[in-house]
């Protein structure tokens, strides 16, 4: 019986935990997606099972590392303009 390659569990794991969790989750992505990269590489050598689980696994790394790069623009879009409003607001 084939064993499930434990990298594509692992980068399942933490391409969902790059979604949810807020600034963690950029680092998560990145080492979800080198998981992935790898749990590929291994099981087309080995024919493992969990081909499907590293690519959905680097597909949400993806997805998670955007979200998070989203989140960091808005943080920082908003803190410009909340200086911008409050500056001009005084003269």
């Amino acid at each position: 019986m084939e064993e499930t390659n434990s990298k594509s569990i692992a980068s399942l794991a933490l391409g969902i935990l790059s979604i949810f969790i807020p600034f963690v989750g950029l680092i998560f992505g990145i080492i979800g997606i080198i998981l992935s990269s790898k749990s590929m590489k291994e099981i087309d050598q080995t024919s493992e099972k969990g081909k499907g689980l590293a690519i959905s696994g680097k597909i949400c790394s993806i997805v998670g590392i955007c979200v998070q790069i989203l989140l960091v623009l808005l943080i920082v879009l908003s803190i410009a303009s909340f200086s911008f409003f409050t500056n001009s607001g005084s003269n």
